[in-house]
């Protein structure tokens, strides 16, 4: 029946089922991810992952300027206060923290305008 399902001629489709235990594993993550709990707890987390991409976007911080553990520890400690200053001086200027938008976003927009 291979034709009735896909036009390619060397590569078929494949459906995979995942095992019972698993499925319902799964599940369960998925709706404790609807609670208003799991809501509260994962703000904080969304808050950290922010501020990790902001350090990794905005002041390169993947890659440290120096050897040793000291010397990167500090670089980590000035980098920290970095981000506060620049934080600080958006909410003086009462500038919103916005979310990152794709080249392709980007584009998008640049299209329909």
């Amino acid at each position: 029946h291979r034709t009735q399902c896909t036009k390619a001629a060397s590569r078929q489709r494949s459906v995979t089922i995942k095992a019972r235990p698993f499925f319902e594993v799964i599940e369960h993550a998925r709706a404790r991810q609807k609670t208003e709990a799991f809501k509260e707890q994962y703000k904080k987390r969304a808050g950290v992952e922010g501020t990790i991409s902001q350090a990794v976007r905005a002041f390169g911080i993947r890659q440290a300027r120096y050897r040793g553990l000291r010397k990167t520890a500090l670089q980590h400690i000035a980098t920290a206060a970095a981000i506060n200053l620049v934080r600080l001086t958006a909410w003086f200027k009462g500038e919103l923290f916005s979310q990152r938008i794709s080249p392709f976003a980007k584009a998008m927009a640049f299209v329909g305008a």
